[in-house]
């Protein structure tokens, strides 16, 4: 029997291979197994990360200012290494601005979105000088007597939900009926309202889609865009001086996705910056937001086979790791047709396939599959088996409580 494997997946290349074993940083699996402690764990790769800004920084224009989305990863010793690298963070909860204010990126380039934020949370904002990303109108009325109570004038953006759809995004954050933003066709209202309020009114920020794979679609998308914030910069009070023009580059998680054409979606930046954003808000800092782009492909789920059992023709390889840390990867975080993620036998890593297996964690579900029937080498009890695309949104996304199981460590390497 000939078997193929996703070890070809080009994240997987990605990592060193050497003596059989997968290498994340400078170790081997089994020896950063050995220094963790123990299985299950969440390894990310600096020099994965390094690599990913590098690429960024040559292929976007040099006017575009890039900003890490915290929530993609909150790892404390993650956001302080990106925090040498990036412009500013946006963050989604006053946890993960705590840990974006011990960082010495300047409070100023640090933006604060999402819908929900209660008064306690605007109040922690405006007296710390975070850019705050107004939703709705009711923020307008927290965030204005927290900044009377503090004798602050708080800094203050738009989320503008837009009148368009962006397509072929694994989520949609703008366009229709949405809990994010401030309908478009309500935002001139709003701007006359704030221009008589002491609020310093930056400008916008507009996130319509994530994970997208079609450099055309990003790129029609920033022009729509641009388009719309020149048209809305009329209305504000004072002139624009921040753009976020969001983000929502994705990574190729399954065998048949295509990498992103990075220069394309410079070259489209460059023509949006050049051609639009620049003669009409000539002082606008213009920021693209980035979260699971950045250090999505830099993360190694490694978990250990307990059990290897066989059941009416198939073989399962029971780890003692889980959807619980991993929800992603088990096809519960938003897919609907349920895909595998790139999976190896990581200190088999020299070793053909020579049979179908299904991995599944510890949990009491059959929601618990890590990988449906894939071609791997022959592996035993004690093996180690590596999730790749872990980065973003693997621990801090998955029901790590479920069943009493504790928290996998994480390690920055």
């Amino acid at each position: 029997m000939t078997l193929t494997t996703s070890r070809t997946h080009p994240t997987i290349e990605r990592f060193r291979v050497a003596d059989g074993s997968l290498h994340i940083g400078a170790s081997p699996v089994g020896l950063l197994a050995a220094r963790v402690g123990d299985t299950p764990f969440f390894a990310y790769e600096r020099a994965a990360i390094n690599r990913r800004v590098e690429e960024l920084r040559r292929a976007l224009p040099s006017g575009i200012h890039l900003s890490y989305a915290v929530k993609a990863n909150p790892m404390p010793a993650v956001v302080q290494h990106l925090s040498g690298q990036v412009d500013g963070f946006d963050v989604a909860s006053a946890g993960e601005m705590a840990v974006a204010l011990d960082t010495p990126v300047p409070v100023e380039w640090v933006s604060f979105a999402g819908p929900g934020k209660t008064p306690a949370e605007l109040t922690r904002a405006v007296a710390a000088g975070v850019t705050i990303s107004i939703e709705s109108e009711t923020e307008v009325v927290r965030v204005t007597n927290a900044g009377n109570q503090l004798g602050v004038r708080p800094r203050v953006a738009i989320r503008v939900n837009p009148d368009f759809q962006v397509k072929g995004s694994g989520m949609r954050l703008g366009g229709g009926p949405q809990q994010f933003g401030v309908d478009v066709e309500r935002v001139p209202v709003l701007l006359r309202r704030l221009s008589a309020m002491e609020l310093d009114v930056l400008g916008f920020h507009v996130f319509a889609g994530s994970q997208n794979l079609h450099a055309d679609i990003l790129a029609e998308t920033q022009r729509k865009t641009a388009e719309l914030v020149v048209r809305l910069a009329s209305a504000a009070p004072q002139p624009v001086r921040y753009v976020n023009v969001g983000g929502g580059f994705g990574i190729p998680y399954f065998e048949r996705d295509r990498a992103l054409d990075l220069a394309a979606i410079g070259n489209s930046l460059a023509a949006v910056l050049s051609g639009q954003l620049r003669p009409a808000l000539p002082e606008a800092r213009v920021v693209v937001e980035l979260g699971r782009y950045l250090v999505g492909e830099a993360g190694v789920y490694v978990t250990r086979i307990i059990d290897r059992k066989q059941s009416r023709g198939r073989t399962f390889l029971i780890v003692d790791g889980g959807l619980h840390h991993q929800l992603a990867a088990s096809g519960n975080f938003g897919q609907v047709i349920r895909k595998n993620y790139p999976i190896v036998i990581a200190n088999r890593m020299e070793t053909p396939p020579t049979e179908i297996v299904s991995v599944v964690g510890r949990l009491c579900t059959p929601l618990d599959l890590l990988a449906h029937e894939v071609p791997l080498p022959r592996a035993e009890i004690g093996d180690l088996v590596a999730i790749f695309q872990a980065g973003a949104y693997g621990m801090t996304a998955s029901p790590t409580a479920f069943l009493g199981h504790p928290a996998p460590p994480e390690v920055l390497v």
